[in-house]
This record gives structure tokens, sequence and C-alpha cells, in this order.
């Protein structure tokens, strides 16, 4: 009897003492060497890109591609670009619905049973694109570890371990072309596959995160969460300020902080955080809260911020060898494209990969905007098909968020969500820009901030002005106030609220605003 009280007395003594250790400082050694290799990107960077494409070019040379374009004979770079034709979805597609059908061996070597519904653009076509499991451990997986290995070498007092990240993702389905594979968004595809550990540290679990209804899904996960003691977030921003706010409305609290007093990073991506970031700093007010942007997107793991500093570093060594096209070349029939020891700081190019999915100098559709060659850091500046360009002003996504993230910051306005379009010249009229904006907190002056916006969109961008320049082109932008709900209202009509799915920031063409216009009643 003796025993078993000296015995009992010696667990709850060791409970104590571990819970007041750093358990985060214990297991953050583990990260250590991959820091180390990480850092290698600055001196190293060609040399990772090299192997790379050298590897992915000797696993799949015995492919239906790889033989087609004679994989085995190409020795660098400049053989590839000749060699290999740049493709887009439409080329990648009747691969898609082969591998779909149940073929194999045609972009990539092992059997391909899972596909990401690409929601980068709203109409009604989807994307399917290939995940390979070699992606799905060596690009995705190894992606997310990348994030928390950056995440604690700039936080070196952090204690992320101490409690459960909250995932908020999509769902999936069996596919309705073929019950050979599964489809749905990317997070919902990796949630679904990943290894049973990694539920001791995430939450929810996979039938709350993967149902497919979302309102339904964000009542369970308050629920579900509401009690527990989560220390970090994953998600697209949008998405995760409408599941805050109904767990504050669920609990009553004012901030997240009341009901997660540990929480601590934001791991976001999907869209441009600035918009938001002044909503979630009132509703985390909290010195020890850190927001980490990501750009992983369905085709692969590409960037995450590792400092301070602008940009997100591209991940060099998890099966992708990246490509750039020159903005000014983008609709050209054969544009010039670039590997990352070509580029410049400074410059926009579309985004070109090569994956270990069997995608080949695929056309991402991304623009983004390099800030550092030593190491490479970018920043999504749009997309190739998203920007306004009605009047030679080439306004880019990067240029309105930056420009609405400026004009809330002097007018003390928040918003929630927006999308811009041109209204093109007719008759004696000029043209200018549309933009319909959803407000979470109007701005005292609706005349106010439409001039801050104008006159700040003016000083980002040269080609802008220039049009604006004495109203001789373009009268100054015109602000339309979107009802409450309006954004949410029409991605439901259109089957694609929450997971992955995004509102188009700016289109040359008025169909999508037209439609949402109708709506604002």
């Amino acid at each position: 009897m003796q025993w078993h009280i000296l015995f009992a007395n010696f667990v709850i003594k060791y409970r104590i003492i571990l819970s007041k250790m750093n358990t985060t400082k214990i297991l953050s050694r583990i990260f250590t060497a991959r820091q180390k290799e990480i850092a290698l990107y600055s001196q190293y960077g060609q040399e990772f890109q090299t192997r790379q494409l050298d590897n992915l070019l000797k696993k799949a040379r015995n492919t239906e591609l790889g033989q087609q374009f004679r994989f085995a004979d190409i020795s660098n770079y400049t053989q590839f670009s000749e060699q290999v034709p740049l493709i887009t979805y439409e080329e990648l597609k009747p691969y898609v619905e082969r591998l779909q059908k149940g073929e194999t061996n045609l972009t990539w070597p092992s059997k391909i049973r899972w596909f990401a519904k690409s929601s980068g653009t709203t109409n009604d076509k989807s994307k399917f694109i290939p995940v390979s499991t070699e992606a799905m451990h060596e690009c995705h997986y190894r992606g997310g570890k990348d994030c928390i290995a950056l995440y604690l070498q700039m936080n070196p007092e952090s204690r992320f371990f101490s409690g459960k990240g909250l995932i908020l993702g999509g769902s999936h389905d069996i596919s309705n072309l073929s019950a050979r594979c599964r489809c749905g968004d990317l997070s919902a595809v990796l949630i679904q596959n990943i290894n049973p550990l990694a539920d001791l540290i995430r939450i929810p679990d996979k039938k709350i995160a993967l149902m497919p209804e979302w309102e339904a899904k964000l009542d369970a996960i308050c629920e579900k969460t509401l009690h527990s003691h989560v220390t970090s977030l994953s998600g697209v921003p949008s998405w995760f300020l409408v599941l805050i706010k109904q767990l504050l409305h669920k609990s009553g609290k004012k901030y997240l902080t009341e009901i997660w007093p540990d929480l601590e990073v934001f791991f976001h991506g999907g869209i441009s955080f600035e918009p938001y970031r002044t909503q979630y700093q009132e509703l985390i007010p909290s010195s020890r809260m850190h927001y980490v942007e990501t750009y992983n997107a369905s085709e692969g793991f590409f960037a995450i911020q590792n400092d301070s500093s602008p940009g997100m570093l591209l991940m060099l060594d998890l099966g992708i060898f990246f490509e750039f096209i020159p903005i000014e070349e983008i609709n050209k029939e054969y544009p010039r494209t670039l590997p990352i020891w070509e580029i410049e700081t400074g410059k926009n190019y579309a985004l070109v990969i090569t994956t270990n999915s069997g995608l080949w100098r695929y056309q991402t559709g991304d623009t983004v905007k390099i800030v550092s060659t030593h190491p490479v850091k970018v920043i999504v500046s749009g997309r190739t098909k998203h920007f306004i360009n009605a009047f030679g002003e080439e306004l880019m996504v990067d240029n309105a968020e930056k420009g609405l993230a400026r004009t809330c910051a002097e007018t003390g306005a928040e918003i929630s969500n927006y999308t811009a379009a041109p209204v093109y010249m007719s008759g004696k009229g000029k043209g200018r820009h549309q933009w319909l904006i959803e407000f979470e907190k109007m701005p005292c002056s609706l005349e106010q901030f439409a001039q801050i916006l104008d006159a700040t969109l003016q000083s980002l961008n040269s080609d802008y002005e220039a049009k604006r320049y004495k109203g001789i082109a373009l009268d100054r932008l015109e602000i339309i106030v979107a009802r409450k709900n309006l954004f949410h209202d029409w991605l439901k009509e259109k089957g694609k609220l929450g997971g992955q799915h995004k509102i188009p920031r700016l289109s040359n063409q008025r169909e999508m605003i037209e439609e949402m216009l109708a709506m604002n009643r």
C-alpha cells in the first residue's frame, strides 16, 4: 500500500514538472537540421533547383510524356525549355481524364488516385489537379513541417506544441467521373491522408473537418473547439474570420484570446491578409500573436514567410522546379521563360512549375513579384486573368490589396470583401473602375474613402497614374457599397461556400460584378 502511495505522488509531481516545462523547446530540436538545410537556399539555390529538375526527369523518363519529349536525352535547363512545351490546364485536361479512368504512367510513374479540385476560378468549370503520393509526402506535408520549422526559428520562446492546431479546410467526395478516384479541396485531400499521429496536435477530427456542408461544419467546429486548448490556426483569412465571429457569438466573448488565451500563430494563405489584418488584430489583441503567410496551392507547396521582411521564401527542394515568364510576355505565343538564377528583383512574372505530380511546365495562372533573389523571395501579385487592363492601366491584385489596406488605415474603415471591374467608355463619357465593397466598418465619408483609394492606387501604379492624369483617359474610381453578406450569398448560389473558394478580386470583364450588383438589394 505504501508503494502505491509513493508511486501516485511521483506521477503527480512528474505531471506538474511537465506542465511547467516548455515542451516546444525540446521538440524544436527535431527541426534544427532542416532549418540549416533551408538556410543553404541563399548560397546554393541554383544547385537545389537543378537537382530537382534532374530527379523529376529521371523518375518520369519512361512515362508516356517522358518518352514523347525524350526526357532521357535532356541534360540541362536549356534543353528542357526547348524540348518540353509550356502547358495550361486545357492541355493537361486530356491526361487528367485518362488518369481518372484508371490509366497509369502517363505523366508520372506512380498511380494517382487523388485530385485537388481547384477553386482558382469561380466559374462552373472546375480544374482537377493530380496529387501523387510523392507530392503529398515530399511536397505538401513536408511544406507543412517546414512552416513549423521556420516559425520556431523565428520564435524560439514559442509554446506551439502545448496545444492543438485548428485547421479550417474543405471537403472531398467520390468523383462522379470515376469510382477509381477521389477529388476535393486540397486541404481535404491532405486531411484525409494525413498520418494519424498528426491528430494528436490537430483539431477538429476528420469527420467534422471533411463535412461537405459549410454552415453545418462551422457549427460542429464551434462546438468541438470552444473548450479546447488551441495554440495555432491554419486557413484562408476570409473564411476563418467567419468562424471566429461565430465562436465569439456562441461564447459571448469579445476577444478570441478569452477563448484560447495561448493562441500564438495564424498560418494563412489563399488570399492577401492585408484587408483583414486590422480585424484580426482587434479580435486577437495579443502581443504574442503572429501571422505567417504561406503559398500552398493545389499544384504544390511553393513558399513560406520566414522573417518579418516582405515576401515568402520559395521552397527549392520540395519536388518542384520553378520557371518564370516575364509579365510583358504572358500573351505571346512563345514567351521567354527564366529559371531562378536568371530572374530579377522588383519584377513581376507568371509562375510556371514542374512537379512530382506530373505537371510539366504548367502555367499556374499566378503572377509573383520577386523581392529577393538570394534567397528567392516572392509576393503573390495576382492572377494572369485577374487584373484590370481595360485602358492600359495594368492594375494588379497586389496594387488593389495595398491600396485598400492604406486607405482603411487612414479612414478607420474595415473591409469584409470586395471586387472591382472596369466601366467602359460610352458616348462622351470616360471609363472608370467600379469597386463593389462590403464594409465591416463603414468609413465616415465614402467620398473621402474613394479619393484616398484613388490617390493611393496612383502612387502604387504609374500606369494607373498616367491614365488618371487630369482625368484625360480615366475618371476617378466609383465605389458601390455591398449589402451585408452579398459575397457570401453569391458564393452560396454558385455552390462554392467555404474551403479554398475565393472571390475574384479584379476582372477585365463585367459578368461577375453584374451578377453581384443584381443581388445587391
